[in-house]
């Protein structure tokens, strides 16, 4: 599981310190949102060929993780 996470990079210098995959210019936000959109991964796969089956699975972690909270309280969707 860890090394999935390892996937994900944190840097201020890139995209504006959010989360990223290792350390690309691709936001893990933006792959929940293909995802959510409907892509399946092997789309996003032959979109973005740098990408691995992994990123994606470490995204979908990563996600999960953050989920991992005791109260939430209403999402404000713009």
């Amino acid at each position: 599981m860890q090394n999935l996470l390892d996937r994900i990079t944190i840097d201020p210098e890139i995209c504006h310190g959010k989360p990223t995959i290792r350390g690309l210019r691709y936001p893990i936000e933006i792959i929940l949102q293909l995802l959510s959109s409907g892509m399946s991964i092997d789309e996003i796969l032959e979109d973005y060929e740098d990408l691995e089956r992994e990123d994606i699975m470490a995204v979908l972690m990563y996600a999960s993780k953050l989920s991992e909270v005791k109260s939430i309280s209403k999402l404000d969707v713009a």
